[in-house]
């Protein structure tokens, strides 16, 4: 089995989980019997521990779960021990953030809505680099790691297996100049590059949309494998959150159906992006 080692330790603490709900106990309860904590159980349910082939041995007898499942569980942790290729780069991608690129690397689908920048995905080294330079807390040899690995994820949408990936941009997102007029026209030349390839799909929120608000940008990973349930991420300078509860996944979901709708249509968009670029050129 394949993947990112951040999305095969999401799917271990599901399985886990799933183990105990089955058998109708509490992690307290598991963790009684197996002479552990109730938080050590809970730790491995929530991505939070690490788990030893030890620990799956204690909780695949205890459960009386199968010998294939065993095998199973054994290589997700196997695999979430592993590293991605973003945590070479070290201390230029905070740990809260290369969760988030792990669980990306394995999405099949990615919906996202910016409200202030264009999508990372999307982003020139030019562009990049003037966010980094206006308001970023790293040092400058973290910086450029963080910039480095930002344009090595944009590789994913071209790739033959590319997630269908389907953006929504504020007109705000647009105009906000970074940078100078020539970094923005080399980044909206981009951005019409970008929202050509064949699985993604770009679309623009005018100003006069009449649609309300929605507050903060925000992105919902799909994953090939049904087990593993569609996850919200909304992230800050400092940290992030992740929303992996039904309700609050349907509530994202509901809005940005609702922003997609009230949005221009992709050819409208580009047409769009195209007059704003003329605005540079003057």
């Amino acid at each position: 089995m394949a993947g990112s080692p951040t999305a095969r330790r999401r799917r271990l603490s599901i399985e886990l989980k799933k183990l105990r709900e089955t058998s109708g106990r509490t992690c307290a309860e598991v963790g009684a019997a197996l002479d552990w904590s109730g938080s050590k159980v809970n730790r491995m349910e929530t991505g939070h521990g690490r788990v030893q082939p030890s620990d799956i041995e204690a909780l695949c007898r205890f459960y009386e779960a199968s010998a294939e499942m065993r095998e199973f569980l054994k290589s997700l942790a196997r695999q979430a021990k592993t590293k991605g290729w973003w945590q070479v780069h070290g201390s230029g991608v905070p740990e809260w953030f290369n969760i988030y690129v792990g669980l990306e690397q394995e999405a099949s689908s990615l919906r996202q809505y910016q409200c202030e920048v264009i999508p990372g995905l999307m982003q020139t080294p030019a562009y990049v680099t003037e966010l980094h330079v206006g308001g970023s807390h790293m040092t400058p040899a973290d910086s450029e790691r963080a910039i480095r690995v930002r344009i090595e994820r944009q590789e994913m949408l071209a790739r033959e297996d590319a997630p269908d990936a389907w953006f929504i941009l504020s007109e705000g997102a647009l105009r906000n100049i970074i940078g100078d007029h020539g970094v923005m026209r080399e980044q909206l030349e981009h951005l019409l590059h970008a929202a050509r390839l064949p699985a993604t799909t770009l679309q623009v929120l005018p100003f006069d949309s009449g649609t309300r608000p929605v507050p903060g940008s925000f992105t919902i990973l799909g994953f090939p494998d049904q087990e593993d349930p569609d996850i919200v991420y909304k992230d800050g300078i400092t940290d992030a959150v992740y929303l992996e509860e039904e309700h609050h996944v349907r509530e994202y979901t509901r809005a940005f159906d609702a922003l997609r709708a009230a949005a221009l249509s992709p050819q409208r968009s580009l047409q769009l992006i195209k007059n704003i670029i003329k605005e540079h050129t003057r």
